[in-house]
């Protein structure tokens, strides 16, 4: 019997994945190896449902569809080395597993700073972080927030609302000024001061013992706080694979990996926000994107290519162009944000539609193409703004 297709992370990006392989016709063994205990569930509420009501795993968790009922889960288990040559991975409890195939889907960790003995710190990326952390948010308990992304301004915003005393400390001019450009994030800023956030802009910060300093002698005091700092791939397990891991896991259109020599692997895959791969949408430039929808769109994409190459027929499935929207979205108090395409790599923002102190589109250009937009309110606006980024792509020979 043939060896499995393992794929070695089991959060959204590797059940994806799976679904996808059994829906293109893959009908061989199928071993999912991930180091949570956990089913795989969804993220995103972490920072907003599951500490402002506690919600339970049962409620994030993702549902069971009839594609992967017989897949081969081993979870609570990680992946310490890669072998390919010998198309074998090891775990931690030191055994050996065989794969006629292998995807990369193990994404991200927390980044952390240096904390004094007994600080009471946390980062979220996993459901018991999350956990954890909703036992401290206790109504008048002092939280400093170190980090002023979405994931930062959202923890602030949910932190606030449960009676927390918050101010977020960033080193950056303005909270998510990096996707949103210094306009917005300022106007957000505002609105996220008058519920009650406090910011300290700008900032140096270190951790001491009782809270976080943020300059010569000065110390904000703090009974919890919260590391929001950005993330990490989880690429250590195959540092001595021979893949290019400068910046995640490089992978090509197909999102099959590539070696640090050029040459791309036909049995090894990469998804979710530890890929690196080019998207003809804005250029040719391979870049990682951790916006909520590229684990589901690189499972999908990754598992189709998969089951050509076991079917024996890669290159016409690779031949395909692949060109996914990147989208995410932000809940903070009563501010919705949504936001299509890659904002970030704009060099000039301009209001498409609405009021910048009410509801309002911004849309970001890079040599005068639109290449993101962001809607405060609007939903229903942004459509065909996200139909003109898409435009790019699809004009391409």
């Amino acid at each position: 019997m043939p060896e499995p297709v393992i794929i070695v992370g089991a959060a959204m990006g590797g059940l994806r994945t799976a679904e996808s392989l059994r829906r293109a016709g893959y009908t061989g063994q199928l071993q999912l190896i991930g180091d949570e205990v956990h089913a795989p569930y969804n993220r995103p509420p972490l920072s907003k449902d599951v500490l402002s009501a506690g919600v339970s795993h049962e409620a994030v968790a993702f549902p069971s569809r009839a594609e992967t009922a017989d897949v081969e889960w081993m979870l609570g288990h990680s992946v310490t080395r890669a072998n390919l040559n010998h198309r074998t991975v090891h775990t931690a409890d030191g055994s050996e597993h065989a794969y006629r195939a292998l995807v990369v889907a193990t994404g991200l960790r927390p980044r952390r700073l240096d904390a004094e003995p007994g600080s009471n710190t946390h980062a979220v990326r996993s459901l018991d972080d999350a956990m954890a952390l909703r036992d401290e948010l206790v109504p008048a308990a002092r939280v400093v927030v170190v980090g002023s992304g979405f994931l930062g301004c959202e923890l602030a915003a949910t932190a606030t609302k449960l009676g927390c005393v918050v101010t977020v400390v960033t080193p950056s001019l303005e909270p998510m000024i990096r996707p949103l450009g210094e306009v917005l994030a300022r106007q957000l800023r505002g609105r996220l001061e008058a519920e009650g956030v406090t910011f300290v802009l700008g900032a140096t910060v270190a951790m001491v013992d009782g809270g976080v300093s943020v300059g010569e002698g000065t110390v904000i005091p703090a009974d919890v706080i919260i590391e929001a700092i950005g993330s990490d791939c989880n690429s250590h397990w195959l540092a001595e694979s021979g893949l290019d891991l400068s910046d995640g896991v490089l992978a090509d259109n197909a999102l099959r990996a590539v070696a640090v020599d050029g040459t791309t692997r036909d049995d090894v895959y990469v998804v979710g926000d530890i890929a690196r791969f080019p998207n003809p949408m804005f250029d040719a430039v391979p870049r990682r994107v951790e916006h909520w929808n590229i684990p589901t769109d690189t499972g999908k994409r990754a598992g189709a290519v998969l089951a050509a190459y076991l079917a024996g027929d890669v290159e016409s499935a690779a031949a395909t162009p692949f060109a996914p929207m990147p989208s995410f979205w932000s809940n903070q108090f009563d501010i919705k944000l949504q936001a299509y395409g890659l904002p970030g790599l704009g060099d000039e923002a301009r209001i498409l539609e609405g009021d910048l102190h009410a509801e309002v589109a911004m849309g970001y250009f890079r040599d005068d193409r639109l290449v993101g937009v962001v809607g405060v309110g609007l939903k229903a606006a942004l459509l065909p703004y996200r139909q003109r980024i898409a435009e790019f792509a699809a004009a391409q020979p």
